[in-house]
């Protein structure tokens, strides 16, 4: 269908219509209230008031007859039809997004805002290693890491890319392994240990004390192990459930029980002390954290320039 068709710019827009309008300003407002969820985080992030979004929502949802968001004081929630507008409308609002960006980028220098969601875990890395330079080299690119212990759908969700490790990465992705091998290990205090005895195999930490994690999603982690062909999944107790790796180290060093934490986090406390590896010939070993994003999609400037980043630096890694 060609938009240039005059007799479709002649054809004068009936006043009287029935059907719902909702503007691409509408739209984009909403998307951002469900992406932030709240309504104070939307508005500071477009430069408005809380009240504007919510005078601004109140008559979409009139217009549409249809309820968007469950309020209450505390928070907001996205109700069974907001979430399919979301589904469909989030990812068109992204591609104008980025449209707008590489025409922009065109005339001037790389523009645009890639927007991440990631681990803390993952997005550590890149930001001591990657960001600072290609920051630098690009000051009109945006980086916004999303931080999420969810394996979140980044296309639905409006992200430009992820970052998880290389098996929980959707298979239709194009994935740029940047880490190193992730191990999995138990740790303690050596106080811990002096009191409680030291695990010989990990069906004793049934009888310790251990610091759990918790998904966003709301998932604990199950301790999987694995020796020589041998493997157990443990789900351990324990006084305590974190939802934060940096606090399972801490919790670990306070003497409060065993943690199950990237070996990369605690190499050095381990080094010099300040925990003690437990059960060192078990544990798990995933492939290493990648960056993804879909690989049947038109890949913005940012996103591409952003990868190419990524790829130089492995390859220079390697190299020496």
């Amino acid at each position: 269908m060609k938009l240039n068709n005059p007799r479709m710019i002649a054809r004068p827009i009936e006043k009287n219509s029935s059907m719902p309008r909702a503007t691409i300003s509408d739209l984009s407002t909403f998307v951002a209230i469900a992406q932030h969820g709240s309504f104070s985080a939307a508005a500071r992030a477009l430069g408005v008031t809380p009240s504007a979004l919510s005078h601004t929502m109140r008559a979409l949802e009139e217009r549409l007859k249809v309820r968007l968001f469950n309020r209450t004081t505390r928070s907001v929630a996205l109700t069974e039809a907001g979430q399919q507008l979301l589904l469909r409308v989030a990812p068109a609002i992204h591609e104008m997004e980025v449209a707008v960006d590489e025409v922009s980028s065109a005339q001037h220098s790389p523009s645009g805002t890639v927007r991440v969601s990631c681990s803390e875990t993952g997005g550590r890395l890149l930001v001591r290693e990657i960001l600072p330079a290609f920051l630098k080299q690009y000051p009109d690119i945006q980086i916004e890491f999303v931080v999420d212990t969810r394996l979140v759908d980044i296309v639905a969700g409006g992200f430009d890319a992820g970052i998880r490790v290389f098996d929980d990465v959707p298979r239709d992705m194009v994935a740029i392994q940047f880490g190193p091998e992730m191990r999995m290990v138990a740790v303690a205090s050596p106080a811990y240990v002096e009191e409680r005895g030291m695990p010989k195999v990990p069906d004793d930490l049934l009888k310790h004390r251990c610091i759990r994690f918790r998904f966003e999603s709301g998932a604990l982690y199950l301790w999987e192990f694995e020796n020589r062909g041998k493997r157990a999944s443990l789900d351990v107790k324990g006084p305590m459930t974190l939802g934060n790796l940096n606090l399972m180290v801490d919790a670990a060093l306070g003497g409060i029980g065993i943690s199950w934490v990237p070996l990369s986090m605690v190499e050095q406390l381990i080094s010099a002390g300040d925990l003690v590896h437990l059960l060192p010939g078990w544990g798990l070993t995933f492939p290493g954290l990648c960056l993804y994003y879909p690989a049947n999609r038109h890949t913005p400037k940012a996103l591409h320039l952003f990868a190419n980043a990524i790829r130089d630096w492995v390859r220079d890694k390697q190299v020496t």
